[in-house]
């Protein structure tokens, strides 16, 4: 089975529209999504580009911020803050990476966790961690999407996941324990990443290696979710390698057109659940 991300996102953008409708008639305004973007990163700026395009889609009031590569810190600061005092922005999302010279700490940290669409504030990290309402960060709330359709019984499952970060690996962690999941974490320091790979019911991989789970990882039935976006001689391919692996997998997603998607779609919806949070 190839899980559909594309599908599954435009279903997931359906309903969003549908509920940004209900609203705009309970409460004569929209979720509203400010993005900061820095610098001319190509992929930023593509994502970006789709964020602006779905989120007219769905109904939310969208805007970029563009700066250019050495933009200050403090104007950076500044513009946050006044976007954390304006009613009509539901959320706020700073694109990553950051140049060099500003702090991502502290950008991120100056975001009011209430509007931080991400999820990446230190407030809401510790709500996840906690089992507390928070907002999640997108791409691992799209994973877990994208896992639930195809099992929605989650519980006593092992998963591996493949790379620590706080962008993905930890929340992602905190999600699947939520399932009463046995989940581990493997990393660069792993001594035997194919055995534990071997046991595992799920594997999400994100680490930007093309193509490092073969077939012989993977125990026949698993699910695997890949993360990995990696740009190769032979086009763009993911971290695990697709060809092999969809032949023993139970279900698997593709790159691109599997948590790419969903990723966008993930944070509209993060963008309407702070509006609610804000109105209710």
């Amino acid at each position: 089975m190839i899980i559909d991300g594309s599908k599954i996102a435009s279903d997931l953008r359906a309903k969003l529209q549908k509920n940004i409708i209900e609203l705009r008639s309970k409460y004569n305004s929209v979720p509203g999504l400010s993005v900061i973007l820095i610098g001319d990163n190509p992929a930023s700026k593509i994502y970006v580009k789709n964020k602006e395009k779905f989120a007219k889609e769905v109904g939310i009031f969208s805007e970029v911020i563009r700066y250019p590569e050495k933009i200050d810190e403090k104007t950076v600061l500044e513009k946050i803050k006044e976007l954390n005092n304006d009613k009509k922005i539901s959320g706020i999302l700073v694109q990553l990476p950051l140049p060099n010279h500003i702090n991502k700490r502290r950008v991120i940290e100056s975001i009011l966790p209430e509007k931080d669409v991400d999820g990446f504030h230190p407030v809401n990290v510790g709500n996840l961690s906690s089992g507390y309402e928070s907002s999640i960060p997108c791409t691992p709330l799209g994973c877990y999407l994208l896992l639930k359709t195809v099992e929605k019984d989650l519980s006593g499952k092992h998963a591996i996941i493949i790379g620590r970060s706080n962008l993905n690996g930890k929340p992602m962690t905190q999600l699947l324990l939520k399932e009463n999941c046995t989940v581990t974490i493997t990393h660069s320091k792993t001594k035997d990443l194919k055995k534990e790979c071997n046991r595992a019911d799920i594997i999400i991989a994100a680490v930007g290696k093309p193509n490092l789970v073969k077939k012989d990882w993977i125990k026949k039935g698993a699910i695997v979710i890949d993360v990995g976006i990696n740009k190769t001689g032979s086009g763009i391919v993911g971290d695990v390698d697709f060809k092999e692996v969809s032949q023993v997998a139970k279900a698997i997603t593709p790159v691109p057109g599997g948590v790419g998607p969903m990723t966008i779609a993930c944070l509209l919806q993060n963008t309407l659940a702070c509006f609610k949070r804000t109105n209710s």
